[in-house]
């Protein structure tokens, strides 16, 4: 019975180190996906000096994550497409890349609600057209 008791004691803590484990995992991730979102800069780029192509980009912020192709055509943005969005709760963010070309601009208003996934995406599409311009 003692030997049950002890077995019993053992599984339970050790479940409860597992649960500790990965919740604080958990919370450094936010926190450090927090970090990483806050630090987000959108910088323009100059469509003038892209030459015509597709060129990817990608960004990633742990817990969101997109993968982008932007089509170049006659120095203007022709199409974006969103290639992998990586989110919990930003997929109406995705209506951004349609904001982008109709602006011809990465400076566009992020999506209410879901902000985060939004300057995530928009990362995402200056680091492809930056692509472009170090060719």
């Amino acid at each position: 019975m003692k030997r049950k008791k002890k077995m019993i004691i053992w599984t339970i803590g050790l479940l409860g180190s597992i649960g500790l484990i990965f919740g604080l995992n958990y919370l450094y991730r936010t926190y450090r996906y927090k970090q990483i979102v806050a630090d987000i800069v959108i910088e323009p780029v100059d469509l003038a000096q892209i030459s015509d192509g597709v060129y990817s980009g990608e960004f990633d912020a742990l817990l969101v994550g997109s993968k982008t192709k932007v089509t170049v055509k006659d120095n203007q943005i022709a199409a974006v497409d969103l290639i992998e969005h990586k989110t919990e709760l930003g997929e109406k963010a995705e209506k951004i890349v349609d904001d982008v070309v109709k602006q011809q601009s990465l400076e566009v208003d992020v999506v209410s609600g879901a902000t985060n996934s939004s300057k995530v995406i928009l990362k995402s599409i200056e680091n492809a057209l930056n692509s472009a311009v170090d060719k």
